[in-house]
């Protein structure tokens, strides 16, 4: 048996191992692309917290995601913030390519991302 049949094999038996969820179920949040500099991402993040209506009061100094004080860190929360907000009013997870969807929860430590159904 071919390797490629093993692995397809494996994955499936895994598939079938998880458990379901509806479309309507699966949970998405926003966060930064890691291949994006750090310029764009700051360009993005600060119409995010500005014009684009996202709360990005957590972000600040002595709250409970301000570390890691990074820009992706940062970015992320303020683009899940503002995908959070829209995205049942037509509000998207783009940023200009700044961001993508990811459907594992990137809360960490007393930093929770909020996740609205």
């Amino acid at each position: 048996m071919s390797t490629v049949l093993i692995w397809l094999i494996l994955d499936l038996l895994c598939l079938s191992l998880a458990p379901h969820k509806s479309g309507a179920e699966f949970e998405q949040w926003c966060v930064a692309d890691e291949q994006t500099p750090d310029d764009e991402l700051q360009a993005a993040m600060d119409w995010a917290c500005g014009g684009g209506g996202a709360d990005c009061s957590k972000i600040q100094v002595n709250q409970p995601c301000y570390f890691p004080n990074t820009v992706k860190d940062h970015a992320s929360y303020a683009f899940n913030s503002y995908f959070q907000k829209f995205k049942h009013k037509g509000g998207s997870c783009y940023f200009k390519a700044a961001a993508l969807i990811t459907e594992l929860d990137p809360s960490h430590a007393s930093c929770h991302y909020e996740f609205i159904p």
